[in-house]
């Protein structure tokens, strides 16, 4: 019983809880401004090494052992090499993050905001990094996806937590990154088609959770529900993209980068 009501406390606060850096855009943090904006730059040179103008980034947003079994990480996005305006108007060159956030005020509901890798890791719990490194294929596509500016067509304001992928009636921030890798590589943002490609080769995080005990969670929140779901309750993770890449040869490598500077393979 402990450990359920703890499981809806984590969901309960990734899903509102200003304090926690799960798919809100905002946050206290955890570490001093100096230590975040030094990891943030470490997270953009072994990204810029790696000679990545596309990759996906992740946080997490919660101690580990708080999460459920095969979630890692509480938010995904993507990051472009972009050129970034300055506060005195100068051009500067760096990775702008593209989001999913959820609403702080709604949390059934999420905006499209673009950051940069300090706020990214704001309210991070940990300073660590999942990166996954499409292959330079995949990320050509991902850049001109957003050069033509076809993200925002792919985003669905109704957010839920454990959002099913195979359907369009709810979003979170990973299915939003899997969307949009998949409307660029098959070069569609027909949303039918993609949840129907996805369906056929995207292999879904499984929520080990009951239905009754989820239904119950979605009491605490407007930003946990199962309507979006049949039989099985399952959703995107940043685990679960990154097996797809790789199964697939969409990526290069996947990581997890640490404070340190070491790298996890994954």
């Amino acid at each position: 019983m402990k450990r359920f009501l703890l499981f809806i406390m984590v969901l309960s606060s990734v899903a509102v809880g200003p304090v926690y850096a799960g798919s809100e855009q905002t946050g206290k943090p955890n570490f001093t401004p100096e230590a975040i904006a030094q990891f943030s730059k470490s997270v953009e040179r072994y990204a810029a090494a790696e000679g990545a103008r596309a990759f996906i980034i992740a946080r997490r947003g919660r101690p580990a052992e708080d999460l459920p079994n095969g979630i890692r990480f509480t938010h995904t996005a993507i990051a472009i090499y972009s050129n970034i305006e300055l506060d005195n108007g100068d051009i500067a060159k760096g990775y702008a993050i593209h989001n999913l956030y959820q609403d702080a005020d709604q949390p059934d509901i999420s905006h499209l905001v673009t950051d940069y890798p300090v706020d990214f890791f704001w309210a991070a719990y940990a300073l660590e990094a999942g990166i996954i490194i499409p292959t330079q294929e995949v990320q050509e596509a991902l850049v001109e996806m957003y050069l033509q500016d076809k993200a925002k067509l792919l985003h669905n304001p109704r957010y839920s937590v454990i959002a099913n992928p195979f359907n369009s009636e709810r979003q979170n921030c990973t299915e939003y990154t899997l969307d949009v890798l998949n409307a660029a590589v098959y070069s569609t943002t027909d949303v039918g088609q993609l949840k129907v490609n996805a369906k056929a080769y995207f292999e879904a995080q499984k929520v080990h959770m009951s239905r009754a005990k989820l239904g119950l969670a979605s009491m605490f929140s407007d930003g946990i529900t199962t309507r979006d779901h049949g039989r099985k309750i399952e959703t995107t993770t940043f685990g679960s993209l990154a097996r797809y890449m790789k199964k697939y040869d969409l990526a290069s490598h996947a990581v997890v980068f640490t404070q340190s500077g070491k790298t996890e393979i994954l």
